[in-house]
C-alpha cells in the first residue's frame, strides 16, 4: 500500500469499530484461549503497558510495519518478536505517550514523530502478568531506526500486504520460558514467525484493514 492510500484511510481506520477480542482470539495460542476468555479485566492485578503498531513507507512509498526481536533475558519475553513498547510509568500522561516514549527509547523514532491514529483493543497476557494497550500509528518518512542495545537484539519490517495476506498464517510448534514445544497459529513475515500476544494484536489489525475493504465495496 502506498502512503497516499495509507493516508487517506487513516479517518476511517478511526471511525470503524473495532472487531475486538474476537479478532485476537484468532491468533491466541490454543492452550490458552479458553483461559483469556474467562477474564475479568476489573478484577486483575496487573501491570499495565503500552505498545505501538508503528507504519512507515519504506524508500518506494510502500508501507511497512516495524518489529523489535528482543534480547535473550531471564523473562518469558526472551528473545521474543513484537512491537516496541513498554511498561507504564507513573509519570506518563497516559497509555498513548507511554507507547510513543517507549518507541522511541527501543527504535529511535522521536515521539513528536509519531501520528497516532487509535487506540486498539486491550489485552492481558498472562505469562509476565500484564495489561497491554496497543495502539496503530504512523510516521510519514522513512526512517533511520536506532536500536536500544540493552533491550532490542534487532529490528525489522513486514510491507502491509504481507501483514494482510493469509497465505502467510501458518501453524507451527514454538517454545518458550513457559510453554515448550506447543503449536500456535502465528504469522510468517520475512522469514521470521511472529506468534502469541503480538500475533493476536497484528490478527485485529488484519481484520480492521480487511473491514475498511468491505465496507468500501459495499460503498461502491
Amino acid at each position: 500500500m502506498h502512503i497516499s492510500s495509507f493516508i487517506n484511510l487513516v479517518p476511517k481506520l478511526q471511525k470503524i469499530e473495532l472487531p475486538g477480542i474476537e479478532a485476537q482470539y484468532k491468533l491466541a495460542p490454543f492452550h490458552r484461549k479458553e483461559d483469556l476468555q474467562k477474564i475479568n479485566f476489573s478484577k486483575l492485578k496487573a501491570k499495565k503497558s503500552a505498545v505501538l503498531a508503528l507504519f512507515f513507507p519504506d524508500e518506494n512509498e510502500t508501507m511497512q510495519l516495524v518489529f523489535i526481536l528482543r534480547k535473550s533475558y531471564k523473562g518469558v519475553h526472551s528473545n521474543q518478536i513484537g512491537f516496541p513498547g513498554g511498561r507504564y510509568e507513573e509519570e506518563d500522561i497516559n497509555f498513548e505517550f507511554t507507547a510513543k516514549r517507549e518507541t522511541e527509547e527501543e527504535i529511535g523514532i522521536d515521539k513528536n514523530d509519531i501520528q497516532v491514529v487509535r487506540e486498539l483493543t486491550k489485552m492481558y497476557i498472562p505469562p509476565s502478568n500484564f495489561i497491554v494497550h496497543p495502539f496503530i500509528g504512523f510516521i510519514d518518512y522513512t526512517p533511520k531506526f536506532i536500536k536500544q542495545e540493552t533491550e532490542v537484539e534487532d529490528i525489522f519490517s513486514a510491507c502491509l500486504e504481507d501483514c494482510l495476506n493469509d497465505k502467510n498464517i501458518i501453524k507451527t510448534i514454538i517454545s518458550a520460558s513457559y510453554s515448550k514445544n506447543t503449536e500456535v497459529k502465528a504469522f510468517k513475515l520475512n522469514k521470521k514467525i511472529v506468534w502469541g500476544a503480538t500475533a493476536m494484536m497484528l490478527s485485529e489489525i488484519r481484520d480492521i484493514f480487511k473491514n475498511i475493504s468491505q465496507v468500501n465495496l459495499k460503498v461502491s
